[in-house]
């Protein structure tokens, strides 16, 4: 079965995709769930960023995290629609920051990870490593005031 000239997202390329067919109500649903979890994201990391934090991996997690929420989740609702109208270049992008922010967000949670298993298998050495990092970290945060 050959496609219309209405199911293509190109109609005057040779090599163009289908658009995928989707009802309004489902449209309008999923776009609205996908922004409503886009601004919850960015806002609350935001808010965790923000405050003061002196858990530095804490910090590093909610930056790593807003970034995905402001630069990964709003492509999604391009792929959502089946047809990408960015070009080449806006999709080469779009796939290296996402694995970028992605990546790093992941990163981050293996670091938490490492420090919380740190902590709880060897406590004493934690502190005393710990308490140095922290006074470091403070000691730069006080400079630049």
């Amino acid at each position: 079965m050959e496609p219309t000239v209405n199911d293509l997202c190109f109609p005057s390329a040779n090599h163009s995709c289908r658009k995928i067919p989707r009802s309004q109500s489902e449209a309008t649903a999923v776009y609205t769930l996908l922004a409503a979890i886009t601004v919850v994201t960015v806002l609350l990391n935001l808010l965790v960023i923000l405050h003061t934090c002196t858990n530095l991996l804490l910090l590093s997690l909610a930056v790593s995290d807003f970034l995905v929420g402001f630069l990964q989740m709003p492509f999604q609702m391009f792929y959502f629609q089946g047809c990408w109208f960015l070009g080449a270049f806006g999709c080469a992008l779009s796939n290296f920051t996402s694995f970028l922010v992605t990546s790093a967000s992941v990163g981050n949670m293996v670091l938490i990870s490492v420090d919380r298993y740190v902590a709880i298998c060897d406590p004493l050495l934690y502190s005393s490593s710990s308490d140095e990092i922290y006074r470091e970290a403070g000691r730069s945060h006080s400079a630049e005031e």
